[in-house]
C-alpha cells in the first residue's frame, strides 16, 4: 500500500464514508435479491439514515473503523521493516534481516536450479498475503558462511526463523509431496502448521461475516417496522 493510498484510506475512515457507502450498497443488494426471487414486499424502501442510527450497527461501525485504522498502521510498520514483498538480501545484510523481525522465512537458492525457481514463485505469492511475516531469499553461492553455519546441504532450502533463531526448515519438496506441481495453498498450509504464518485472516473473515449479518438483521427489522406501520 503506497503512502497516498494509506492517506486516502485514513481520510475515508475519519469521515465515516466507508460505512455509509457499505450500508447503501447493501441496501441495493438486498432489494435486488428480493426482486430476483420474485418477492413482493409491502414497502421496498429502506431508510439508510434509520439503518445507520441502529445502536448495534453503530457499535460495529466504530469497532470496524478502529480495526481498519490499526490494521493500516500495523501494515505500514511491517513494510518499514521490509515485509510485504519477497526480497533478495546479501550475506552482509542477512543477520540484520532475520533478527529485526519476529518471523522470517528465508529461501536459500541457486539461480540455476529449477526447483528453486518453483519455490520462488510460491513465496512471492505468499509475501503480500502475510505481511506480519518477512519473506527473503539468499543466493547460496554468495553466502558460504551462513550456508555452512546453518548446515545447508540441499537446495532449495527454506529456513524458518523465529526471533532470530532458526527453528525449522523445508528441505527440497519433502514436506510438499516431493513433486514439482504442489500449489501455493499447499505451501501456505505447511507454513501455517509450523507457526510461521498468522491465522488472523480467518478471524477477520469471521468478523466481516458478523458485520454483514448485522446489516442484514437491521434491514429486515426496518422492513418489518415499515410493514407493521402500514
Amino acid at each position: 500500500m503506497d503512502p497516498d493510498a494509506v492517506k486516502s484510506t485514513l481520510s475515508n475512515l475519519a469521515f465515516g464514508n466507508v460505512m455509509a457507502a457499505a450500508a447503501r450498497n447493501y441496501q441495493k443488494e438486498v432489494l435486488a435479491n428480493e426482486k430476483a426471487q420474485g418477492s413482493n414486499p409491502v414497502n421496498e424502501e429502506v431508510d439508510v439514515d434509520e439503518l445507520m442510527d441502529d445502536p448495534e450497527l453503530e457499535r460495529l461501525h466504530a469497532d470496524r473503523i478502529a480495526a481498519l485504522k490499526r490494521e493500516v498502521e500495523k501494515r505500514e510498520s511491517f513494510k518499514r521493516q521490509g515485509h510485504g514483498e519477497y526480497r533478495e538480501v546479501s550475506e552482509g545484510d542477512f543477520l540484520g534481516e532475520v533478527t529485526r523481525s519476529e518471523k522470517v522465512i528465508c529461501h536459500f537458492y541457486h539461480k540455476e536450479f529449477y526447483r528453486c525457481k518453483i519455490m520462488d514463485k510460491h513465496l512471492k505469492t505468499l509475501a503480500p498475503r502475510h505481511v506480519d511475516t518477512k519473506f527473503i531469499k539468499v543466493d547460496a553461492e554468495n553466502a558460504p558462511f551462513f550456508v555452512t553455519k546453518l548446515a545447508i546441504k540441499t537446495l532449495p532450502c527454506v529456513v524458518l526463523f523465529s526471533k532470530g533463531v532458526a527453528m525449522d526448515r523445508l528441505v527440497g519438496f519433502q514436506d510438499l509431496g516431493t513433486k514439482d506441481d504442489f500449489t501455493t495453498n499447499k505451501l501456505e498450509n505447511v507454513l501455517l502448521k509450523k507457526g510461521m504464518l498468522s491465522k488472523k485472516k480467518k478471524e477477520e473473515d469471521d468478523e466481516d461475516a458478523e458485520y454483514q449479518e448485522s446489516i442484514r438483521r437491521s434491514v429486515r427489522s426496518s422492513e418489518n417496522l415499515d410493514s407493521d406501520s402500514d
